[in-house]
């Protein structure tokens, strides 16, 4: 980018009232389906759930400024729903626009949305938390996976916050509309003790009592570092942990951007298949759903392990140097041709041969190729095609620097 860094990082941080890139696309609706009992309600329900996952991965390429899909990525790993388990699209797609409205706003605000979110309840059995009988499925992923960490709460906090968390009701017809029903009459009113705080709590009223402890802070902030410096290792210091304090999350991605480890080879990771697949599909001016074959796109995730919507278990997607195995090698290699094929491949199809190589770290934003993939791209310089399949499989591609 012209300007270099602090430049892409001041336009990056400078997210826009209105994307003008995905203002005219549409959001899917849904039909009702009803039961998914008869193979015509299964193959309507697969549609929608093809329609749902290449509207997302529009609006991921089609957008002006990435950072507001980036971050509604980020956030569907952190609250990881399955659709698998949902079954309808409708609910997902409500959660996935609660989490893009909160992508960097409040924390706190988020969490008291995700408590009253219909596809993570039934996702985590919510719907089964009864006075009589409390479910601690959603109380214990709660504070263990989205909101303090492990270590910091006891069993006992467990059982208090299930409590606390009763009183929803979701039936087969709200699921697939995605609306949740909280009845004070079935919530349990007894007085409770969580995290050395006592009182008859309300869901709302236990959810701010778990962002409001320090090990709320800390914890976010470490699983923003985790999937976007270093799956491996702790924050060198505090700067992002501060910058969340105040649970501002568009401080702590600022802080993020303008980290020092920003510019250390040390954190480089390797791009998720889905990161790779919408940087690709940009660099080659494609529109995912206007592909002649969805299939293509959505089996290869699907077999890569990281299909929108569906992420593997409640700990959400496998970080940075799973997606380096052999299978997922495999799988890029055959996506890429296919993209290729459909690509626009302007940026260094027009060039002279030579120019080409060097012109490809620039189109796909890559700082530099190493010696061994210099030499490959430039023995594929003279054929745009192959040039571009390389070079979205090389290891400085795929691997973001």
């Amino acid at each position: 980018m012209a300007g270099g860094l602090q430049s892409a990082q001041a336009s990056i941080l400078a997210v826009p009232a209105v994307d003008a890139g995905v203002a005219n696309l549409a959001t899917p609706t849904f039909a009702k389906i009803g039961s998914l009992v008869s193979k015509a309600a299964k193959f309507q329900d697969a549609l929608q759930y093809y329609q749902l996952v290449f509207w997302w991965l529009d609006r991921m390429v089609l957008s002006d400024n990435a950072l507001p899909e980036r971050m509604t990525w980020f956030w569907h790993g952190h609250w990881a729903t399955a659709i698998s388990k949902v079954n309808y699209a409708t609910p997902m797609l409500t959660q996935n626009q609660v989490l893009r409205q909160n992508a960097l706003g409040s924390f706190n605000t988020m969490a008291q949305s995700m408590i009253n979110d219909c596809a993570l309840q039934y996702w985590l059995d919510g719907q089964q938390n009864y006075v009589a009988a409390p479910n601690e499925n959603l109380s214990r992923e709660f504070m263990e996976l989205f909101a303090l960490g492990v270590g910091n709460y006891s069993q006992a906090d467990v059982t208090a916050l299930a409590k606390s968390f009763t009183g929803y009701k979701i039936t087969a017809a709200s699921l697939e509309a995605g609306v949740i029903t909280y009845t004070p009459k079935i919530h349990d009113t007894s007085t409770v003790s969580i995290l050395g705080n006592t009182g008859a709590y309300t869901p709302q009223d236990a959810t701010a009592v778990l962002t409001a402890q320090k090990s709320c802070q800390d914890f976010i902030a470490q699983r923003l570092w985790f999937r976007f410096y270093n799956s491996s290792a702790p924050q060198p210091d505090k700067t992002l942990s501060d910058a969340f304090a105040a649970r501002d999350i568009g401080a702590a991605v600022k802080a993020l951007v303008y980290h020092p480890a920003l510019s250390d080879p040390l954190h480089a990771q390797a791009k998720s298949p889905v990161e790779w697949l919408v940087s690709a599909c940009r660099a080659l001016s494609i529109q995912p759903s206007k592909l002649p074959t969805q299939s293509t796109v959505f089996s290869a995730l699907a077999r890569m392990g990281n299909t929108p919507f569906n992420p593997p278990n409640v700990g959400g997607w496998p970080p940075d140097e799973f997606w380096l195995g052999a299978a997922q090698a495999q799988e890029r290699i055959n996506l890429s041709k296919y993209l290729v094929s459909n690509g626009d491949l302007s940026p260094i199809s027009v060039l002279p041969a030579k120019q080409r190589v060097a012109a490809a770290a620039m189109w796909l934003g890559v700082a530099g190729w190493g010696a061994t993939t210099q030499q490959v791209l430039t023995s594929a310089q003279s054929d745009p095609a192959r040039l571009a399949w390389l070079a979205l499989n090389a290891p400085e591609y795929v691997v973001n620097q």
